[in-house]
């Protein structure tokens, strides 16, 4: 078959750049690189995408070889029904690795159309490094390149308040452009740039929080010749995602001109204040994923779907999300069921085999972030403890032994985790196993033993598993 590349398939105009990308991967490819092709297709938005390759060793050579161009597969399931889209994505017009063309990367401040910046630099990639300086070429951290080219751009065009940028981080880390709009004002201090500088970055640039969230897998190896099978000419960057889509910026009417995504059929939001929709998905999504895994394992399933197609282990999570999860949180009780609806979609879908043990690490910090919140909140609104919730703790602290039933568990977290357990499971009753674990203020940030009636009902849990196993032992276990 032919290459990919815009010659083969006729494509003889490309969009202006608009968009600095500071990153390659699957991810921005499958997500934000797909939202403005919908954009441009949708509304002529107009918009071409410079991408930037944000460390060393990266793959903009591998883009540049097919001008940018690659090919976007999407399979879920809405309401039950299978859905498969794809999607030729033609707005990246150029990729540049500074570490090779410095100049070229610098260059881009001088575009007279750029709008924005937009970056996923993994979650540590916002950080500072003190040993970054304006002469390297580049600097070491992304936050520092930024600054460069934000400095260029105030020098190139004299400082025109016209000329600043939007700039959306991706990140996955909460207030990710706080956190980096923090660290250029430190930059514009540690390198001694002039006050008139500082004064644009602050009053000619916006920064918007933003929460991300969509599942890609990405190259799809192990099936790539049934992909290639749809496609009439040969590319070695298809991308695969799951056809969820979710986008949400912190800003006002300024940014919704700006960037005009309710006339597409994506769901971006724009509003004031994205942490609610955080909270939603950290307790919905990402809880429900951490309170599944010790008990589901521990039940005989090895991934999500199996989980919530199984009778019993998918009644267990969805009472848990609707029943408890979704009580406790500040927002329309109906989007939280709808929103919920979708993620047991996401958590159905036939095309992504998402393992258990690949989400077991750290266990313990995230079911204190993603679940214990809920657990408690529940104990505040309704003056007693969550059955589904309390149960998933019991399994939790059973899946901290290391063993269930003569076979090892994927427990996988730091020493000091995995070493307090090992001194915990040496305990000679179930009360003080239960007693230990909620104490260890270093596991929870307080001491739980003060949660009235938690303590007793983790013991009756744990005695119950250990005695007529999972399914049995929660039957049990919520009658009492």
């Amino acid at each position: 078959m032919k290459k990919l590349n815009s010659e083969n398939i006729g494509l003889t105009e490309r969009n202006p750049i608009k968009i600095v990308q500071f990153g390659e991967g699957n991810f921005l490819r499958a997500f934000v690189d797909y939202a403005f092709q919908e954009l441009n297709d949708t509304v002529n938005f107009d918009a071409g995408i410079a991408v930037v390759q944000p460390i060393e060793n990266g793959m903009v050579h591998l883009l540049n070889e097919q001008d940018g161009l690659y090919t976007l597969f999407m399979k879920g399931l809405s309401k039950g029904q299978e859905i498969q889209e794809k999607k030729l994505i033609t707005n990246l017009v150029k990729g540049i690795n500074p570490y090779k063309e410095y100049e070229s990367y610098l260059a881009l401040a001088k575009e007279e159309a750029l709008a924005f910046i937009i970056s996923n630099t993994t979650e540590s990639g916002i950080a500072y490094d003190a040993n970054d300086t304006l002469v390297m070429q580049p600097p070491n951290s992304y936050p520092a390149k930024v600054t460069a080219l934000l400095y260029e751009r105030f020098k190139h065009f004299k400082g025109d308040a016209s000329k600043g940028l939007t700039i959306i981080p991706c990140e996955l880390i909460n207030n990710n452009a706080d956190t980096l709009k923090e660290i250029i004002l430190k930059y514009c201090s540690d390198w001694q740039l002039e006050e008139a500088f500082t004064s644009w970055i602050l009053n000619s640039n916006s920064f918007h929080n933003t929460l991300v969230d969509r599942i890609v897998p990405g190259y799809p190896r192990a099936e790539i010749d049934a992909y290639n099978q749809q496609l009439d000419y040969s590319d070695t960057l298809i991308v695969t995602a799951e056809t969820f889509f979710l986008w949400v910026i912190e800003g006002d009417e300024t940014l919704k001109q700006k960037l005009p995504f309710d006339k597409t059929k994506l769901d971006v939001k724009i509003v004031a204040d994205m942490q609610p929709y955080r909270t939603r998905k950290v307790r919905i999504l990402n809880g429900a994923h951490t309170a599944m895994v010790p008990f589901s394992l521990m039940y005989g399933n090895e991934t999500v779907k199996e989980t919530v197609d199984n009778p019993f282990t998918g009644s267990f999570v969805h009472k848990a999300i609707f029943e408890e999860i979704n009580e406790t949180i500040a927002m329309d009780k109906s989007e939280l069921d709808e929103f919920a609806d979708e993620i047991l979609d996401r958590f159905r879908n036939p095309f992504i085999k998402h393992n258990l043990s690949s989400i077991a690490l750290n266990s313990i910090s995230k079911f204190k972030v993603r679940v214990l919140p809920s657990l408690l909140g529940y104990v505040a609104k309704y003056d007693k403890i969550p059955t589904h919730l309390t149960f998933s703790l019991a399994c939790l602290i059973l899946f901290y032994k290391g063993t269930w039933k003569g076979k090892l568990l994927p427990v996988d977290d730091s020493s000091d985790i995995t070493d307090a357990f090992a001194e915990i499971w040496k305990s000679s009753t179930t009360e003080e196993v239960a007693q230990k674990t909620l104490a260890n203020v270093a596991f929870w940030d307080e001491d739980l033993t003060a949660v009235s009636d938690l303590q007793e009902a983790l013991v009756r849990a744990i005695d119950e598993i250990n005695s007529n196993g999972i399914e049995v032992g929660f039957e049990n276990f919520s009658k009492q």
